[in-house]
């Protein structure tokens, strides 16, 4: 891990007023809001705690409580690099000493998730805490894919949610975030995405991933399968781009997860994965001249056997969708087809992985064990993912 960063202008502790708590809400309905201020009452005393809402009705309804005006936002299911920016500047405002992000949705969180958050930025030396969310087995299907055990290979991010909609964060982490998302800023992208698991680790910085329980998860206003894996992994991509000489270097990956802390909520009813095969199906028919500007012979030929595997059977291998997401991040680097047509040809592969991983399911594996296997294949194949970004021309075997 790189050494810590001194960030110019960030505030030492001993600067701060007391543990001052600052916290960002998303707009909220008033249910919701008032959930929420019940519950983070219970995470600091009054005077340590500051409430930043755009719903300054609240602040007439809680007298108690420290509640000043936030800049009105665009409503996003994530936190954007605009949230990113108003946070630390409120928190040197009010002299806080650390921030608490919290997304769309936070009135499903319980006191004890929140308690949690703040205590990792508040009473631990973390300068970013991410929630782990007991979730259903098919919540979060681009995160288990792709942002998960990309960022665990690449970054050493223990963290199951790398891009949280919730997160807890020092003052110098705010500042350090700030500081990436006023690039977005300034080239009017305030809905840009902006990753703290990279920014922190190349900073050196201390990551802590806490367990809150359960959490509605906001959903993005288009729910285009197209629109929000081309968002996502585009930008994750274009991170990794920025990183390479962070991520390049040989590092220690976190430990396993422990059986408990790989519970999730058995809630989903079967699916029919027929679509999903059918859709792969018909792209390896259709989209053989462009997979074969992305994909290596060996990947090809892996995909052909998989075209040929039904029902049941129809299992992708952990290594070839490592290799298959590595060879899309290489050609997004290298733009070796248009971005957009690239990132629409990830598409029916990534539905093929997901049929693959709800048959692992159904044939009784735990869902979160599969998840892990598909992320420690990520490492392993991180040598082949050096090997090409260096040696692009030449298709290693």
């Amino acid at each position: 891990m790189a050494t810590t960063n001194s960030l110019s202008g960030a505030a030492s502790e001993s600067e701060v007023a007391g543990d001052r708590l600052l916290v960002l809400l998303a707009a909220l309905p008033p249910d919701q809001l008032e959930t929420v201020l019940a519950n983070l009452a219970t995470c600091a005393a009054p005077d340590n705690l500051v409430i930043a809402t755009a719903d300054q009705s609240a602040k007439e309804a809680h007298p108690e409580l420290k509640i000043v005006p936030a800049a009105e936002s665009k409503p996003s299911w994530t936190v954007t690099a605009a949230d990113y920016v108003s946070a630390f500047a409120l928190a040197q405002q009010h002299e806080a000493k650390a921030v608490l992000m919290l997304g769309p949705e936070c009135g499903s969180l319980n006191a004890y998730g929140l308690r949690n958050l703040a205590n990792a930025v508040l009473a631990s030396p973390a300068d970013l805490a991410l929630p782990r969310y007991d979730l259903p087995p098919r919540a979060g299907m681009v995160n288990s894919a792709i942002l998960y055990p990309l960022s665990r290979a690449l970054f050493g991010s223990p963290a199951r949610y790398p891009l949280a909609v919730d997160l807890g964060l020092s003052l110098r982490m705010a500042e350090r975030l700030s500081i990436a998302a006023h690039c977005f800023t300034r080239l009017n992208q305030p809905g840009a995405l902006v990753w703290p698991v990279s920014e922190a680790a190349v900073a050196g910085m201390a990551i802590r991933e806490v367990n809150v329980g359960t959490r509605a998860i906001p959903q993005p206003s288009d729910p285009d399968l197209n629109a929000v894996l081309s968002l996502v992994a585009g930008s994750l991509f274009a991170d990794v781009d920025a990183k390479a000489a962070f991520w390049q270097r040989p590092r220690q990956l976190p430990p396993a997860r422990s059986q408990l802390a790989a519970q999730t909520l058995a809630t989903d009813l079967p699916a029919d994965v027929a679509p999903m095969i059918q859709a792969f199906r018909l792209a390896y028919s259709n989209l053989q001249e462009i997979w074969s500007l992305v994909l290596p012979p060996n990947a090809l030929l892996g995909l052909k056997r998989l075209s040929l595997a039904d029902g049941a059977a129809f299992r992708m291998p952990e290594t070839l969708w490592a290799r298959i997401v590595y060879d899309f991040l290489l050609a997004h680097r290298l733009r070796t087809i248009n971005r957009g047509h690239l990132l629409g040809a990830l598409i029916p592969l990534y539905l093929a992985w997901v049929a693959s991983h709800i048959n692992a399911v159904a044939s009784g594996m735990d869902p979160e064990q599969h998840v892990d296997a598909v992320a420690a294949a990520f490492a392993n194949e991180k040598p082949y993912l050096v090997a090409r970004w260096r040696w692009p021309d030449r298709f290693n075997p």
